[in-house]
């Protein structure tokens, strides 16, 4: 195999200039989480790959409400629906939470039969946009890390100073955005090169 970066440093020079990188020294990460945090697929199936484990979907929170302000990252205006939630990625036999995930999705922008099996279904976003062959390009907007602070109650082999590498997406369908993501995880998960 072709190394085309000597180092994890020379990496650094090709993600885009507008991902802050809050903190994170990219040589300390292993190769499994620069993959993740950099990646522009799903990350379910990585999971599954890495941890040899189905990963489900576990919803904590699911609600259709109205932004109290314009999204930019949306280009949607104040007042619009939207679906706010949160959800655990986690492992189906060993009950673990390895993922923290986000997210606005604007109702208007989806297809109503994808928008259905997103309320009723314990199906993760990119298991849906198989299922509904939805094209779909997501655009990287940040990479960072952060405290744990209270996150940590749903990983309990970590407190709340724990750091958390995160990465926020937002996805286009028909070019137009129609959803942005945040996904955290903590900084000692998936360490192994």
């Amino acid at each position: 195999m072709v190394n085309i970066f000597n180092t994890p440093k020379d990496m650094e020079k090709y993600l885009p200039k507008t991902l802050n990188g809050n903190q994170i020294v990219w040589s300390n990460l292993s190769f499994l989480q620069r993959i993740i945090l950099t990646n522009d697929g799903t990350l379910t199936g990585i999971l599954e790959q890495y941890l040899e484990e189905r990963i489900q979907l576990v919803k904590i929170s699911e609600e259709i409400t109205r932004n109290p302000e314009y999204i930019a990252a949306l280009d949607l205006e104040a007042d619009s629906q939207i679906i706010d939630r949160s959800i655990l990625l986690q492992g189906t036999h060993s009950q673990k939470n390895f993922v923290y995930a986000e997210s606005k999705i604007i109702i208007d922008r989806l297809d109503e039969n994808f928008r259905q099996q997103l309320l009723t279904s314990k199906t993760t976003i990119g298991r849906l946009w198989i299922e509904f062959r939805l094209e779909t390009f997501k655009e990287i907007i940040d990479i960072g890390k952060k405290p744990a602070q209270e996150l940590s109650a749903y990983f309990p082999d970590i407190t709340p100073d724990t750091p958390l590498l995160f990465r926020t997406y937002r996805v286009f369908a028909n070019r137009q955005p129609i959803m942005i993501i945040t996904e955290n995880f903590p900084e000692n998960y998936f360490l192994i090169n």
